[in-house]
């Protein structure tokens, strides 16, 4: 005997990975305030672990070649959204012309925010500075005018407001990372919190 309620396991779909559901919305989380950041005033540098900085004006990022990503996101809150489509540079055009022997990424963000990333995880078409979400502008709330965008990864790693990169031999946690939150963050493996 069943109650009325219920109607049987539901079958997950594979694209989702595990625990999460799926939103048609695009929940707006953020660890602080939305910094005024215009495109006048945007600039991202990429620094060296030898301490050679390489930078890039709105201008600058404009004249570069872009492309049009379509990917899932999923979100370390367990809200995932199918077929998104952005517009941004790959990180492969910033760092071509880099010399580099870093293993890993620090990002950095206007507000103080960072991540860390292995450096083979936003080379190879893996991640962009997104700039466009759904043919619109990026909007501040998600990011804008410039967010890095690191599909294969929990959310928290597309670090929004990005305003550069430092390459590093050793790794170094991040702000989520720092207060508990797992190193890599792999959504096929649940990678939510350290030790998982």
């Amino acid at each position: 005997m069943f109650s009325r309620a219920f109607h049987g396991r539901r079958e997950q779909d594979p694209a989702l990975p595990p625990g999460q559901y799926l939103t048609e919305d695009f929940p707006v989380l953020s660890a602080g305030p939305t910094p005024p950041v215009s495109t006048g005033d945007w600039s991202f540098t990429v620094t060296t672990e030898s301490g050679e900085r390489h930078a890039w004006t709105w201008a600058d990022l404009m004249a570069l070649p872009a492309e049009e990503p379509t990917v899932d996101i999923h979100c370390v809150t367990r809200w995932s959204k199918f077929g998104t489509t952005w517009r941004g540079v790959s990180l492969d055009v910033l760092l071509e012309d880099v010399e580099t022997a870093a293993d890993y990424v620090l990002v950095h963000s206007h507000g103080g925010y960072t991540t860390n990333l292995p450096l083979e995880d936003v080379l190879d078409g893996k991640a962009w500075l997104a700039f466009e979400f759904e043919g619109e502008p990026l909007e501040p709330v998600h990011g804008g005018p410039v967010r890095l965008l690191v599909p294969h990864l929990y959310f928290w790693k597309s670090a929004k407001w990005i305003s550069g990169l430092q390459l590093m031999h050793d790794d170094q946690p991040g702000f989520w990372e720092e207060l508990g939150y797992h190193n890599y963050g792999d959504p096929w493996r649940e990678q939510r919190y350290d030790g998982d």
